[in-house]
C-alpha cells in the first residue's frame, strides 16, 4: 500500500477546518469533508470570459496595489431580493419599450395621415408634417 493523501491535508480543507471549533472539525468525516470541498469549491477551475488582472504602483510608497476585473455568466441562483430587483427592472424596461413603440407608432400614423391630406381638426396642426416637408426640401 502506497501513501494515500487524505482530504484533511488539502489546503482548502485545512483552511476550512482552521476556522471551525476543534470539536466540530474533528467530528467531520472524510466523506463530509469531500462534499464540503465540492460545495465551497476552490475557485481554481472557474473560467471567466473576461479575466483582467494587474498591479499598479502607488506613488511615493514602496508597495503596489493589485486589481482584478472578472466578468462572466452568473451561475449562482438568485436570492429573493435579487429576483425582485430583476423583475422590477424587466417591468421598467418593458414599460419604456412599449411607451417608445407607442410614441413612434402614433407619430408615424400622424405623418401618414398628413401625407394623405387627411385633416381631422380644421385649422389645427402640430407642425410636424410641415417640418418633415421642409426637411425633405419640398
Amino acid at each position: 500500500m502506497g501513501k494515500r493523501k487524505t482530504i484533511r491535508t488539502d489546503p482548502d480543507i485545512l483552511n476550512l477546518l482552521s476556522r471551525l471549533p476543534a470539536e466540530t472539525a474533528n467530528s467531520l468525516t472524510n466523506e463530509q469533508l469531500q462534499h464540503l470541498k465540492v460545495a465551497i469549491g476552490s475557485g481554481q477551475f472557474r473560467k471567466h470570459k473576461i479575466d483582467i488582472r494587474g498591479t499598479l504602483p502607488v506613488p511615493f510608497y514602496p508597495s503596489r496595489i493589485y486589481f482584478v476585473f472578472l466578468m462572466g455568466r452568473n451561475i449562482r441562483s438568485l436570492s429573493r431580493q435579487e429576483k425582485a430587483i430583476a423583475l422590477s427592472h424587466m417591468l421598467l424596461m418593458l414599460t419604456l419599450l412599449l411607451t417608445f413603440s407607442l410614441g413612434m407608432g402614433l407619430t408615424l400614423l400622424y405623418l401618414l395621415k398628413s401625407a394623405l391630406g387627411i385633416n381631422l381638426l380644421e385649422g389645427f396642426s402640430l407642425g410636424l408634417w410641415d417640418w418633415v416637408k421642409q426637411l425633405l426640401g419640398d
